[in-house]
């Protein structure tokens, strides 16, 4: 996120959230139209052009207003605020996340998002041992000035947030603000939004599906100095946080246990690959004591992330179309690298991806790259 921190006028708050719930419009292509326009209402208004430039047949399908008005009404009637990323409330650990959601729903007692968080996940099917850790770790967490973070799914994120209750605990949810998944959470929902606080990234009214979980997970880490994992099988959604926590910098620990157990054999990987071992809370403390909180960067020099002075002519484009298709494939490949392998200018480059994306003909993966779909 390269725009500067500041609080948006009503109309602009609109406009992000119209330019985010646009077709094809995700984190990282929101934030490049920004650093290109300058502003969302006018990506919004070079949207069609650019789809079409970039092979589009259809017309892309831009959130409405009434769309838009339906869901700042639905917030407000829950008490729900929507915060976008440069204002000055927006988490700024996750404000420094790449790929960081433009826009996010807040409610309960937003003031938490402040503190030094910690972001405590694992399996759904725990142990009633592995709950039991983990409820009193969150707890000490909690106690130690810590707000614990996690995901309101069964298991090991239940007793989390049941451990830290007393004391602030964030839930981030795949869905809509307004929706309680698993529904046997409903109470222990209520008691968040009434003592901790709640956080989503869809539109209100969403229900979760699979592919919300691991977007959700990167806020998970995205939001806190590390993650602890407690109990994790090989092939579980808790190791994915545990990755994407690495990719944004932050600290990965683990909590040891049997290696008899199908459900620690993802922890015990974690550690063996360098993850700090858990035994205490203390440990935790210990290995974030000297951590400062991810912090907005400035504007890099890196070929994605650089603001760019001027659209290339059409003259240019054009040209450049043939051979930037040419050279991706459907395996994805870094930004710099497609650039060196196109020998273009990097404006030309980014223009021409931009293009493709919102046409719906490349989607951007993990670590700024990009493929065919």
């Amino acid at each position: 996120m390269t725009q500067p921190r500041r609080t948006l006028t009503d109309a602009e708050r609109f406009d992000w959230l119209r330019l985010i719930r646009t077709e094809n419009v995700g984190p990282i292509t929101f934030h490049r139209l920004l650093d290109q326009y300058g502003s969302a209402r006018a990506a919004l208004d070079a949207l069609p052009e650019l789809a079409k430039r970039g092979g589009r047949t259809k017309p892309l399908r831009v959130a409405s207003k009434a769309e838009v008005e339906r869901e700042f009404a639905a917030n407000q009637r829950i008490g729900a605020r929507l915060l976008c990323a440069c204002e000055p409330d927006y988490p700024e650990p996750l404000a420094a996340v790449d790929d960081a959601p433009p826009v996010v729903s807040v409610l309960g007692h937003a003031h938490l998002l402040r503190r030094r968080a910690v972001a405590l996940v694992g399996a759904r099917n725990a142990s009633l041992n592995g709950k039991k850790f983990a409820e009193q770790i969150a707890r000490d967490l909690g106690e130690a000035g810590f707000l614990v973070v996690s995901g309101l799914a069964r298991g090991i994120d239940t007793a989390a947030h049941a451990g830290a209750l007393g004391t602030g605990t964030a839930a981030v949810v795949a869905g809509g603000i307004d929706v309680v998944y698993p529904p046997e959470n409903d109470r222990l929902y209520r008691d968040i939004v009434q003592q901790g606080v709640v956080v989503a990234e869809s539109a209100i009214g969403t229900q979760p599906q699979a592919r919300h979980f691991p977007r959700r997970n990167r806020l998970i880490s995205g939001l806190s100095l590390g993650v602890l994992v407690v109990e994790a099988a090989l092939r579980s959604g808790s190791l994915i946080t545990a990755r994407m926590a690495l990719e944004q910098g932050r600290e990965v620990m683990a909590v040891p246990g049997s290696p008899l157990d199908p459900r620690c054999q993802g922890t015990n990987n974690l550690i063996k690959e360098g993850a700090s071992l858990v035994a205490l809370a203390d440990d935790v403390i210990r290995a974030l004591e000297n951590l400062s909180p991810p912090a907005v960067r400035e504007p890099q020099g890196d070929l994605f992330a650089a603001p760019r002075p001027s659209e290339p002519a059409e003259s240019e484009l054009e040209a450049a179309r043939a051979v930037v298709l040419e050279n991706l494939g459907h395996t994805p490949v870094a930004i710099d690298e497609l650039v060196r392998g196109c020998q273009l200018s990097a404006p030309v480059v980014l223009t021409v991806v931009l293009e493709l994306e919102l046409a719906g003909r490349v989607q951007r993966q993990p670590g700024n790259q990009v493929n065919l779909i």
